[in-house]
């Protein structure tokens, strides 16, 4: 993607990819590289998985491609309600990475220099994970996620398409 080298961490909610592409950039820093991070948490709603897809690359993919900086609407969920919050400005990278459910989908992978995918463990544990990190009002929520999961990935090809294939996240407890 011009001279930035990206990065997409994807697979399912609860997963670890958001400790992983953490661990990723905290690694690189130490390298001196320029990096950023988006996550598709920013865009994504629980009824909008994976439809917002043009606000990431016309606000972020396609500016950095052009060696220009990018930015985006980052979602607040202050009242639990999804609303476009803050402008989160993307400077150009050397590496950007790219985190969460559908960062890794087909529209972007011939961009990518490498698709990294997180297993995670079975649903239940996963569903354990994520309402233990965003609270027992989400689980109904989280559930009919991995439902959308169960159909988005197999269609999109993710899993199949990724270099790099992890069971758990990089130091997340399992």
């Amino acid at each position: 993607m011009g001279d930035v080298r990206v990065l997409a961490i994807d697979g399912p909610s609860g997963a670890g990819k958001s400790t992983s592409a953490r661990a990723v950039l905290a690694a690189l820093s130490t390298l001196d590289a320029r990096t950023a991070m988006v996550s598709t948490d920013a865009f994504a709603t629980w009824d909008d998985p994976v439809s917002w897809w043009p606000r990431l690359e016309q606000g972020v993919l396609a500016p950095l491609a052009a060696g220009r900086p990018g930015s985006y609407r980052a979602m607040e969920w202050a009242d639990g309600s999804p609303r476009p919050g803050r402008l989160v400005p993307v400077d150009v990278p050397e590496v950007l990475i790219l985190e969460g459910v559908s960062s890794g989908r087909r529209a972007v992978r011939s961009r990518l220099s490498c698709l990294c995918w997180i297993d995670g463990g079975s649903e239940a544990a996963r569903l354990t994970r994520t309402v233990t990190r965003d609270g027992e009002h989400s689980r109904l929520d989280l559930h009919r996620w991995q439902l959308f999961e169960r159909g988005w990935f197999p269609v999109d090809g993710t899993r199949a398409a990724a270099n790099i294939h992890l069971l758990h996240a990089l130091n997340a407890p399992r």
